[in-house]
This record gives structure tokens, sequence and C-alpha cells, in this order.
């Protein structure tokens, strides 16, 4: 049982590395979708209508188009320094 686990986390860990890396391609290519990064957690931009704004939660620190180059408070949708609610 404790080998399945750890194989299933090994295996997890390799493909979500190949997907944020783009595997052994190290060329700039289009993102699978577009995303804001915001306390560690990935959230993705959908085109769901809403009525109702909270308050702000940050704002873009760092905007790249080249895959498997963020951190911090990152989107490859949004320029630096872009709010959001």
């Amino acid at each position: 049982m404790i080998m399945k686990s750890c194989s299933f986390i090994l295996l997890t860990a390799i493909i979500l590395i190949s997907v944020f890396t783009g595997g052994s391609n190290l060329e700039s290519k289009d993102w699978a979708y577009h995303f804001v990064v915001w306390k560690g957690y990935l959230y993705a931009v959908t085109d769901e209508y809403v009525t109702d704004i909270g308050d702000e939660l940050g704002q873009v620190t760092r905007y790249s188009d080249n895959e498997g180059t963020y951190s911090g408070t990152f989107s490859n949708a949004y320029k630096k320094g872009e709010k959001f609610f």
C-alpha cells in the first residue's frame, strides 16, 4: 500500500514538472489556459459572469508569457499592477 502511494506521488510530481516546465522543450509557447497565482495557489481565469465583487485581494506583481517562470503573485493573463478582487 505504501509503495503504491509513493509511486502515485512520484508519477504526479513528474507529470506536474513536465507540464509546468514544458517538458524538454524550453522554448516559449502558448499556455494551456490563463491563470493568476495568489498565495501559492493557481486560479484559472474564466469567463464566468459575476454581479457582486468583494474586496480587493491583491495585484499582479509579475507577468510573463513564458511557461514555467512564475512566482509570487503571478499571472500569464494580466500585466504587472493589475488588481484582482
